[in-house]
């Protein structure tokens, strides 16, 4: 097996944790029992020890093709060939899975739709991120794989043989057959069965589809993009940790920014800034429960603040503090991307713009969805408090630079933001609160800001104070009311950032780098790709700019529309896309799909408002 592109998958999970499936019908990342555990497939990381679960079709000249099943999370992966088409369905039930209800069952339903399809089975795990070793035996109903940190059982209506440390099946379908495995968690030493039973499977199937579809159905986004943006929400709520509420930024950890680079890490956490971000874009689109859940688990970690009354930047998804970071030597990385990482070292570090974007959905959840408790504005008081004495502090900065701590224009406006959404809420719910404090260290960031950040040379808001290097992390200050976006300061900004890189600029046939690296250095050594997040609040920026000035507008729909054609097949995005337009970094990318929803609902309602002042 070859490295196949990142963005050659889709995803599926209950949950808790989540498969990503190839477009060949392999299984070859797969954490258990959380999306933060250690992987029983990981072949995406180290195709020869990573481990996998393979089913492929031995037909001559097959080609391959795959798809959700409409508006649910429920993956389809078909075999086209001259003899016959089969095709696989991958999902795991996120209600009451049956027989099969714990142990996070993950079923592969294999159905000939015509002709005759010959087919191949392997389920080879590779337990702990392939350094626990295992054995294999076989029970009634099908075979278990026992390593020494957990168990996994695999059951077919097919006979399995054992090759190995594998566990294979060799069969064939004729027209209307079908044929199903389950593979699950189970406890030490027990059985694997019960075999599964193709009619339970079918239902399984049906009510996975119809769980997803009653959930898809309360969007009520009704715009333009509506298939891609209910994707967008599909895919955010696969990333969400049902026992907590938290939401992880990626599934997945260690694919890279740059294919052979050491920008590899991993996202199977809770950073407060991307939870924060999707909060608000589930709330835009209806889903209010969502940011119920996720509002409780944010009111658990403000009680838990440090000891000098801050926040970290990311937490464990079940809430745990410490997510040290490890480096695995023993596995080549995608595609020889080295090193692969487990944990994250930047939860030390400090980020000053996370209490903006946490107050912010704290605002809006209270404006929008219900009024916040008193215990935990208590807390919300607290943090402005604290944004209100420490906000002169360098920082690390939103793309978590591993070099020193500066002054970063964006995280001085997200505290500006987290002053002003506090203040707003105080007045609004007549609260009590700090307000001189809070407003005179709101007023005292804007003059800095204008005065620091500025850098009339370049004619634009730079990275940090003193820098002459861009960052497109400045596109989200008209998005956040610190600047009108026809200001000339900002329209300065943005024809700055829209110039090529040859140029000086950050916008590359279409596509947004987040900043140059050689101009601002990261502490890193090597290239990346252009930055999803960043193209999108282009075009939301472009698009509020557009108020007056309809050929921003247009900007912003084209730029927008030719985004949208860079999703993989599945309409996923990852974090970065490549100068080929691939993929890169980890898949799928919550950051990217949120930004899509902000700047769709946004874009639309523009490009709407703008019609409706042509008509006669």
């Amino acid at each position: 097996m070859a490295y196949p592109p990142i963005e050659n998958h889709g995803i599926v999970g209950d949950l808790h944790t989540a498969a990503l499936v190839s477009n060949d019908g392999t299984i070859d990342w797969l954490c258990l029992p959380q999306f933060d555990s250690p992987s029983v497939f990981a072949a995406l990381l180290d195709e020869r020890k990573g481990g996998a679960f393979r089913i492929e079709a031995q037909n001559s000249h097959v080609t391959r093709k795959q798809f959700y099943w409409p508006d649910t999370n429920v993956l389809i992966t078909r075999f086209l060939s001259p003899d016959g088409v089969a095709q696989i369905a991958d999902f795991m039930p996120v209600e009451s899975g049956g027989r099969w209800g714990s142990g996070h069952p993950l079923f592969r339903r294999v159905q000939a739709l015509r002709g005759t399809v010959k087919l191949r089975a392997e389920c080879l795990p590779a337990f702990d991120y392939a350094r626990a070793t295992h054995t294999v035996r076989r029970t009634p109903g099908g075979v278990a794989f026992d390593s020494s940190q957990m168990s996994l059982a695999l059951a077919g209506t097919v006979p399995l043989q054992l090759e190995g440390g594998a566990a294979t099946a060799e069969f064939v379908l004729n027209e209307g057959q079908v044929a199903a495995f389950v593979l699950r968690q189970i406890d030490r030493g027990a059985e694997a069965g019960p075999q599964p039973d193709v009619a339970e499977v079918r239902e399984l199937f049906e009510s996975t589809v119809a769980y997803w579809r009653r959930w898809v159905a309360h969007s009520t986004y009704r715009g333009r993009w509506r298939e891609m943006v209910n994707r967008s929400a599909l895919v955010l709520k696969l990333m969400t940790f049902d026992p907590s509420g938290a939401i992880v930024a990626a599934p997945t950890c260690s694919l890279p920014e740059f294919i052979g680079g050491d920008r590899n890490w991993d996202y199977r956490y809770t950073w407060i800034r991307d939870a924060s971000f999707t909060l608000h874009a589930l709330m835009r689109i209806g889903f209010d429960r969502e940011a119920s859940r996720f509002m409780a688990w944010l009111e658990a970690r403000c009680h838990e603040l440090e000891p000098d009354g801050s926040l970290q930047i990311l937490y464990g998804i079940d809430g745990r503090h410490q997510v040290e970071e490890q480096v695995l030597d023993h596995l080549e990385g995608y595609a020889g991307s080295r090193p692969v990482r487990i944990g994250n070292g930047a939860y030390r570090q400090r980020q000053l713009d996370i209490y903006g974007e946490l107050l912010d959905s704290v605002y809006l959840f209270n404006k929008y969805v219900g009024p916040i408790s008193y215990e935990l504005w208590k807390d919300v008081r607290q943090l402005a408090d604290w944004v209100a004495d420490n906000w002169r502090a360098k920082d690390q900065g939103i793309w978590e630079v591993r070099g020193p701590a500066r002054d970063f224009v964006y995280s001085k406006v997200m505290c500006w933001v987290a002053l002003d959404r506090a203040l707003r809420l105080a007045f609004k719910r007549a609260l009590p609160a700090s307000r001189d404090r809070w407003l005179r260290a709101r007023d005292a960031i804007y003059d800095e800001v204008l005065e620091k950040g500025w850098n009339a040379h370049r004619g634009a808001f730079t990275q940090s104070y003193g820098s002459e290097g861009l960052d497109a992390a400045n596109l989200i200050l008209p998005i956040v009311f610190f600047m009108s976006p026809a200001d000339p300061k900002m329209q300065q900004t943005l024809e700055a950032i829209c110039r090529p890189p040859s140029h000086g600029g950050l916008l590359s046939s279409g596509f947004v780098y987040r900043y140059h690296a050689g101009d601002t250095p990261d502490g890193l050594h090597c290239e990346e790709g252009s930055f999803n997040l960043c193209t999108f609040w282009l075009v939301e920026a472009l698009a509020r700019a557009g108020r007056s000035d309809p050929a921003q507008l247009d900007e912003a729909r084209f730029l927008f529309e030719q985004m949208l054609g860079y999703a993989n097949h599945l309409g996923l995005f990852a974090e970065q896309t490549g100068p080929c337009g691939e993929a890169l970094g980890n898949f799928p990318q919550a950051l990217t799909h949120l930004a899509l929803i902000s700047a769709a609902c946004y874009l639309d309602r523009a490009l709407g408002a703008a019609e409706n002042d042509r008509e006669p």
